[in-house]
C-alpha cells in the first residue's frame, strides 16, 4: 500500500488512526440490518468532515477502523462527532433500541487509539482478519464443566 499524503492549502499531511470503540454496556447489537445501517452512517458522518475511511470492520461488540483525519480535526473531537452523530441516526432508525439504551447514548465511553505510523498495511490486514482470528479463537476454547481440581 502506497503512502499517501494528503493536502490541505499550507499543509502536507499524513495522520492516520487505529481506532476501536464498542457499544454501551458492550451488547452484541451490531448484527444484520443495524451492522449495515452502522457503516453507511459512519461513511457519511465521516464524508461530511473530509475524513478518509481507510479500513473499517463492524464485529458483534464492537467496531475497529483505520482512519485519516485531517490535522486541523483531534482525534478527540472527531470521536466525539461520530459517536454522538451516530448514536442519534442509529436510534432514529431503530427506535426499538431506545428501551435497550437509556439517554440516546448507543455507544460506551472512551476508545482506542493509536496512531498508526508507516505500518499502515499491516494496520488494515489485522482489521480484515480479525472476525475470522475471533471465531477460530472461539472455537479453540473448551469450558470444562466439572472442576479439575476437585477429588473424586
Amino acid at each position: 500500500m502506497a503512502q499517501k499524503a494528503y493536502s490541505l492549502s499550507h499543509t502536507k499531511w499524513m495522520c492516520k488512526y487505529h481506532i476501536v470503540f464498542t457499544p454501551k454496556y458492550r451488547r452484541k447489537v451490531i448484527y444484520n440490518q443495524i451492522r449495515s445501517d452502522i457503516g453507511e452512517i459512519l461513511r457519511k458522518l465521516c464524508e461530511y468532515k473530509g475524513i478518509e475511511i481507510i479500513e473499517g470492520h463492524l464485529m458483534p461488540d464492537h467496531v475497529y477502523v483505520l482512519l485519516a483525519i485531517p490535522p486541523k480535526y483531534s482525534v478527540a473531537s472527531v470521536m466525539g462527532y461520530l459517536k454522538g452523530k451516530s448514536s442519534l441516526m442509529i436510534f432514529d432508525r431503530h427506535a426499538n433500541l431506545k428501551y435497550k439504551f437509556g439517554n440516546r447514548r448507543f455507544w460506551a465511553e472512551g476508545c482506542y487509539v493509536s496512531a498508526v505510523g508507516l505500518n499502515e498495511a499491516t494496520i488494515a490486514k489485522y482489521i480484515r482478519e480479525q472476525e475470522s482470528h475471533d471465531i477460530a479463537l472461539d472455537k479453540l476454547s473448551v469450558k470444562e464443566y466439572e472442576d479439575p481440581f476437585k477429588r473424586r
